[in-house]
């Protein structure tokens, strides 16, 4: 919703902006669409880890002006694409604003947020809240009953995820990490 309402306050004005979302994601019914659980969408263009974010945002500013570029599940990036975006930033002036989360459903991060958390200028946090009342900062897989999911590929779409405080996601019992909390302090 926020990555959507930046990209009509900047069409609002007459500005250009481009959007870009991983191929992967095809929650909308299919990829290259970008929509909030509100409801509303955007066209946006795909983009795949060998792609080469610079030089397309060079051409489509060479075709028009770019205002702002947005990117959308941004933990999809690969180093090297949050590198060029640093570059779009640096040497095009353009900036740039990536929307996703920082890690998965066992608390690693993924490659495209650990990038974006190292190199970016400004970090702004979306705040989500857990179940509990607490500030979510976690990503809990859930089965199709709800259950929680702790193994599995890093990446799968279109699961359930459930929003979660550090401590209801109770990160010592997941994290690949190869560390318990002493039985006294359970």
């Amino acid at each position: 919703t926020t990555l959507l309402q930046a990209d009509f306050n900047y069409r609002e004005q007459g500005m250009k902006t481009m959007l870009f979302t991983p191929s992967l994601d095809d929650r909308a019914g299919r990829s290259g669409v970008i929509q909030s659980r509100i409801g509303i969408q955007a066209n946006a263009t795909v983009f795949d880890k060998e792609d080469d974010l610079f030089l397309e945002i060079r051409r489509g500013h060479m075709e028009g002006n770019v205002s702002c570029v947005l990117i959308d599940e941004a933990q999809f990036l690969s180093q090297k694409q949050v590198l060029q975006l640093t570059a779009v930033c640096d040497r095009l002036d353009i900036p740039v604003l990536c929307y996703g989360i920082r890690t998965d459903f066992l608390g690693e991060p993924f490659e495209g947020s650990k990038y974006l958390l190292s190199w970016a200028e400004e970090l702004i946090e979306i705040k989500t809240v857990c179940k509990s009342g607490k500030k979510a900062t976690m990503n809990a897989r859930l089965d199709a009953d709800n259950n929680r999911v702790l193994s599995g590929e890093q990446v799968s779409i279109g699961l359930n995820y459930e929003a979660m405080s550090r401590k209801a996601f109770d990160l010592p019992s997941v994290s690949p990490a190869g560390w318990t909390v002493p039985d006294d302090l359970n």
